[in-house]
């Protein structure tokens, strides 16, 4: 017991000396400061926060900036953004905007003053995406109310039963390539173009993103196709379409839609004509020469930023004016008149029908100026004997 005692008193000395050791020791000598290394950073307004009072503050190059308040890069920028020509290694003939960054200050229709970039955004989402959706909508609506209130245009007088030759084959296989040349493109255009606002919504963002990769795809596959179909159209139909009298006849009485007959026309009437020299023709040319130079298939462009800007520009509103002309097209070769969408699928309208819808073409034919049969087929057929009947194709 005696010695738990002394251990107890002995560990007691101990500590207390080792306290007053740690008490009596002297700091630490402060740490020295190391050598600085590396940027600092520094607040603008530290260095001279009235720098932008000094006459010509707005004029200043950015070396001038750098003296007055360091870090301030605002110079190189503005001229960044008002499209000045920086140094690139790459060759100008080449890569003529190598140097630029942001494109120079431009007005597009339906736009601010402003970069090139931000102002075919803002012509395209204010002026081209909201108008040509009112004038797709306006025609279809029309289209719906013309024939809710007119019906299909029919015959007034009984079919015959006896077939002229509309249509030989090479003119169908013609048409008939174009047109799904052409329907393939406008559906592909405008879900790229308007399916974010329909399609989005219930597809969802990786389903839509993929649906518009193919048929954006699609869409530039099909485009040298059309293109080589028009031209088969316009060299195909380029002869009736022609303007012949009594095209003004028939423009000034509407071709008959309102009431009445059809006033006398050719093979095509005045409203084909339309939307031959119209639509295929002249808005063609603006869909195709665009199209192509969206697609860089035309030789001797570098195809810049602004040029593709406009070319798409161009390519929308034209495409868009097609696309309306064309649908008026469709409901007529369709839903608006009782054989005509026969006649472009089997080639062949009965004499009634030639009659009444093309009687200046009909009389040409019972005259003996034009061929009832012009396909090497038809006429085989047509001089074939059928037990005494009428053969097809003679006009009574």
């Amino acid at each position: 017991m005696r010695h738990v005692l002394n251990a107890l008193i002995v560990a007691a000395a101990l500590g207390c000396g080792l306290a007053g050791a740690q008490t009596q020791a002297p700091s630490p000598a402060p740490a020295q400061p190391q050598a600085e290394s590396g940027i600092r950073s520094q607040n603008i307004f530290e260095v001279k926060p009235d720098a932008s009072q000094d006459p010509g503050y707005l004029e200043q190059t950015n070396g001038e900036r750098q003296r007055v308040q360091p870090g301030n890069n605002a110079p190189m920028w503005r001229q960044v953004s008002g499209g000045v020509t920086g140094v690139s290694s790459l060759p100008v003939e080449q890569a003529p905007e190598a140097g630029n960054l942001i494109q120079r200050f431009v007005k597009y229709p339906g736009s601010y003053y402003t970069n090139a970039g931000e102002a075919w955004r803002q012509t395209r989402n204010n002026l081209i995406i909201p108008y040509g959706a009112a004038l797709l909508f306006v025609t279809l609506l029309a289209l719906t109310i013309y024939y809710f209130t007119r019906g299909t245009i029919g015959l007034h007088e009984r079919e015959t039963g006896r077939k002229i030759e509309r249509f030989t084959p090479f003119e169908r296989a013609t048409h008939w390539s174009n047109a799904i040349a052409f329907i393939v493109l406008a559906i592909s255009g405008l879900v790229m173009a308007f399916g974010k606002f329909f399609l989005l919504p219930i597809l969802g963002g990786a389903l839509f993103g993929w649906l518009t990769y193919v048929l954006k795809t699609v869409h530039n596959f099909v485009g040298p196709l059309f293109v080589l179909t028009t031209l088969f159209m316009i060299f195909t139909f380029f002869r009736d379409n022609l303007p012949q009298k009594g095209d003004m006849k028939w423009v000034r009485k509407g071709g008959g839609l309102f009431g009445g007959r059809e006033p006398p026309s050719h093979r095509f009437n005045a409203g084909e004509k339309v939307v031959f020299w119209g639509g295929v023709l002249f808005l063609g040319t603006f869909v195709i020469a665009s199209g192509l130079f969206l697609d860089k298939l035309l030789p001797g462009f570098v195809y810049t930023r602004g040029e593709m800007q406009i070319a798409h520009m161009i390519h929308a509103t034209a495409t868009l004016l097609m696309i309306a002309l064309i649908m008026g097209h469709i409901y007529i070769g369709t839903l608006g008149m009782r054989g005509a969408y026969s006649a472009m699928r089997e080639g062949y309208v009965d004499e009634t029908w030639a009659k009444e819808h093309h009687e200046l073409w009909y009389d040409d034919i019972a005259g003996g100026k034009i061929p009832a049969q012009r396909s090497a087929e038809a006429r085989a057929a047509a001089h074939a004997p059928v037990g005494g009947a009428r053969v097809e194709g003679s006009p009574s």
